[in-house]
């Protein structure tokens, strides 16, 4: 069965979303002159390139069985889709912000009436009227931050990864509406009818994000160091041990560990004992 995976034409997730792809085994095989539909190296695999607001619909509606995008952009257009994994990047925050010379200085102080401007309407009025607040919501489609200062709004509702810009633009946060990542999301139907090879994609890509910041250390250590070898090695599940059969006396010892831990491990394991220390990068683990 045929699986078409809509990506982000441009802005910060596309380049990602196509390495994280190509990553996972499905590289794709016109990617230097990016097209609207790109074919992969799996034949029954395709890529369609697209506005990321526009992903959650399509995969909504059945044009794309998959799709690479935002949560914020889902809950902004409702789309009723699967969300099987998160691919743990774009992470930022949709947040409620007023001048720093402003009174609202937490959500309480926002009232009935107050006037709201974003570029996620759905998701600011929803999460407002859930909490009983009654605002006037401002769509807008860009330079949201200028919004309190030319009379527009009181209050924006902006995304953010580290509040520079905000502050930058003497914006206070006074509360976070939603904390969105980027996503791999599903067509529902599709989801039933070709889970098989949907199932096998989401493997290959949760195995890439499984091997981020780790390393497969592997050394040679003579028998009698092997406990302490052992006692000092981490390991998803315990560290693997086989007999190096041209070195008699010697195993062979390798296990996945932290990239962080790499360092110190690495000089305790050879004050132990253990030689031959090679840190090998991994690729995706299953």
């Amino acid at each position: 069965m045929q699986i078409k995976i809509a990506l982000p034409s441009k802005g910060r997730i596309s380049q990602p979303a196509v390495k994280l792809l190509e990553k996972a085994g499905i590289g794709l095989q016109d990617n230097a002159n990016r097209k609207l539909f790109s074919e992969t190296y799996d034949p029954d695999i395709s890529v369609m390139f697209t506005r990321a607001a526009d992903i959650p619909e399509f995969v909504a509606d059945g044009a794309a069985d998959l799709g690479i995008t935002g949560l914020d952009l889902i809950e902004e257009k409702e789309a009723k889709v699967d969300i099987l994994e998160d691919l743990n990047f774009g992470r930022t925050k949709l947040v409620l912000a007023a001048p720093e010379t402003s009174d609202i200085k937490n959500l309480s102080d926002i009232k009935d009436g107050t006037m709201v401007a974003t570029e996620f309407p759905t998701i600011t009025e929803k999460y407002l009227n859930n909490k009983g607040i009654k605002a006037k919501i401002v769509e807008l489609s860009g330079s949201t931050e200028i919004a309190p200062f030319i009379g527009v709004a009181d209050v924006i509702a902006d995304l953010t990864s580290t509040g520079t810009t905000l502050k930058m633009n003497h914006l206070q946060t006074i509360h976070t509406i939603l904390e969105s990542s980027i996503k791999l999301i599903a067509n529902k139907k599709s989801y039933q009818l070709k889970n098989e090879k949907i199932e096998a994609i989401r493997t290959g890509i949760k195995g890439v994000l499984d091997a981020e910041g780790k390393k497969l250390v592997m050394m040679n250590v003579a028998q009698e160091h092997l406990e302490e070898i052992k006692q000092a090695m981490p390991g998803l599940t315990g560290p693997t041990v086989s007999n190096v059969m041209s070195d008699k006396g010697f195993m062979a010892v390798h296990a996945v560990v932290d990239e962080r831990d790499v360092f110190n491990l690495v000089n305790n394991l050879k004050n132990i004992g253990a030689r031959d220390i090679l840190v090998v990068p991994i690729e995706r683990i299953i």
